[in-house]
């Protein structure tokens, strides 16, 4: 087995770089696929298409170092390649009743808040770009919101960015299909797009995320169980939702009515 900081070995290089032919060739944005090293180990060959947010899943990999998240196998940076643990069965979280998935977020997110700094992007950095991008994006989608979404939006990025707790690693795409059932514990994470911030950011995909249900019941059933059993300030929770989820919620030419509908629900 490769270690943890290594280069992949001489006999994983040719498939990393088959992959990633495969991956650039056809503009994949992700291209994962099973592998199986030579001792047996049972692994995912994963490809990148180079953006900013996965630029250090690697990193974060090995600083969780497979407390609650895959194992990091092998990484070429230069092919944007991994080879990660394969978690089996593999099931999503949102496969299981809202209550035992929220159980086993609170379960795994304290594990994942590790210190953190450098090469991570900070979340001030970051809500700092999604508050300069949103107005100009939301014209060119010809205002599929009201204003007044995309205002306060802009008002809680500004406003909490410069008021934060502990700094912790975070993840800011952990939803109930980036968690899946494993052998070697109950859930692990993947595929995560890790800041540097405060844990109240980090269940921000989890409270906005339709796959444990898209209702202002459930919406609210999440926001409030996180908040409490994580003892994060519910209040900051509720704005960092609001800013991460209208700053997602136009990608190009596609907007997500469902974001908008998440942040109504907060605002009522």
């Amino acid at each position: 087995m490769v270690g943890r900081a290594a280069r992949p070995a001489g006999h994983l290089r040719p498939a990393l770089v088959a992959a990633a032919r495969v991956a650039l060739r056809v503009r994949l944005r992700l291209l994962a696929v099973p592998a199986e090293l030579p001792d047996g180990t049972r692994a995912v060959l994963k490809v990148q298409f180079p953006d900013a947010e996965s630029a250090h899943e690697a990193t974060a990999l090995r600083s969780w170092d497979g407390a609650g998240a895959v194992r990091l196998l092998a990484h070429d940076p230069g092919l944007r390649a991994l080879l990660v643990e394969r978690c089996d069965p593999g099931t999503p979280l949102h496969a299981v009743p809202l209550d035992e998935a929220l159980d086993a977020v609170v379960a795994l997110l304290p594990r994942l808040w590790v210190p953190a700094g450098q090469p991570f992007l900070s979340l001030a950095e970051a809500a700092a770009g999604w508050a300069s991008r949103l107005p100009a994006k939301w014209e060119r989608a010809g205002r599929p919101f009201e204003r007044r979404l995309v205002e306060v939006a802009l008002d809680q990025l500004n406003g909490l960015a410069g008021s934060q707790g502990e700094q912790v690693l975070v993840n800011q795409d952990l939803h109930a299909a980036n968690v899946l059932r494993a052998e070697r514990e109950p859930w692990l994470v993947i595929d995560p797009k890790p800041l540097v911030g405060e844990r109240e950011f980090s269940v921000v995909a989890m409270v906005r995320g339709t796959e444990l249900g898209h209702s202002r019941a459930a919406v609210r059933r999440r926001l409030d169980r996180l908040s409490a059993e994580l003892g994060l300030d519910r209040d900051r929770v509720v704005g960092w939702t609001i800013g991460q989820t209208m700053a997602w919620s136009i990608d190009g030419d596609r907007v997500f009515t469902d974001h908008a509908e998440v942040v109504r629900w907060l605002l009522d």
